[in-house]
């Protein structure tokens, strides 16, 4: 890839995402990672570049260029401080207002990009990160680690960059671990499982509702398959039955006909997972 890309145009993308300068944003203390000048590019460089070896980046500048890739193809300057307001009358004093820094990719480049990215999650390395009913795009990372200038054996930084959703974002999640232990060295095994908690909780906080058309996951021997949960309200208890024959039935209340259920109708729920009616 870099060979077909070629030193110029690589490194003109490396900088247009704003890797190897600082972000700008208002902390104290920002690094602007590490990354070959041009003029020191051979053939090793650049290959090791373009998997990401030998350089090295912020996880705010991951965010930053992860957004860019996902939003339409815009570079912004991160910020932490919305605004600051007076304290005895609340009235905003000073805000941040969004800074658009470049155009770094086309919105249609951005739309195959967001694409590829639930293709990760679906059925590639981030499947412990799909989450039924959502689109969620993500990807993968593995960093060996340096110490006096020599890679470490057995020592990464693990890492997961999600969004969510992937088809209109509201939020990009990244997530590290250094150095995990007792575990496949996979991030696959490491962090997408994390990413999914943390996920599911960004979906709630942000009130994100389910939609259809999602990519659907490739099944591996030790994912349970879902199914949707048919209506049963209004039907029998024998009528019922028949239709949620892949599921566990529970029964509340008396009676031979159903009034609710739990989980409600189109909710996707395991093989075998447990569908509650209240007859009367």
């Amino acid at each position: 890839m870099g060979q077909l890309l070629g030193k110029q145009t690589l490194f003109n993308y490396i900088d247009k995402f704003g890797f190897g300068n600082k972000t700008g944003i208002d902390l104290n203390g920002e690094g602007k990672g590490i990354i070959f000048d041009l003029n020191q590019v051979g053939n090793v460089e650049l290959a090791t570049t373009a998997f990401g070896q030998g350089v090295s980046v912020t996880p705010i500048q991951q965010v930053a260029a992860v957004s860019a890739v996902v939003n339409g193809g815009t570079l912004y300057e991160p910020y932490i401080v919305k605004s600051i307001s007076e304290k005895e009358t609340g009235n905003i004093i000073d805000q941040t207002k969004k800074q658009k820094i470049r155009q770094v990719i086309s919105k249609k480049t951005s739309t195959i990009m967001r694409h590829a990215l639930e293709s990760v999650v679906a059925k590639g390395g981030g499947k412990s990160a799909y989450i039924e009913g959502y689109r969620i795009g993500g990807k993968t990372g593995t960093a060996q680690k340096v110490k006096n200038g020599v890679y470490m054996v057995g020592n990464y930084i693990m890492s997961f960059m999600a969004v969510v959703p992937s088809n209109n974002p509201k939020a990009v999640l990244y997530l590290a671990i250094d150095n995990p232990k007792n575990t496949a060295l996979l991030s696959s095994y490491t962090t997408t499982p994390i990413a999914r908690r943390i996920l599911l909780d960004i979906i709630d906080a942000l009130n994100i509702p389910k939609q259809d058309g999602e990519m659907k996951k490739d099944l591996e021997w030790t994912d349970i398959p879902t199914h949707k949960v048919p209506n049963v309200v209004d039907k029998t208890v024998e009528e019922a039955k028949k239709a949620l024959g892949k599921f566990t039935i529970e029964y509340s209340g008396t009676g031979k006909k159903v009034v609710a259920q739990s989980p409600k109708a189109n909710e996707h729920l395991e093989e075998g997972g447990t569908v509650r009616l209240l007859l009367k």
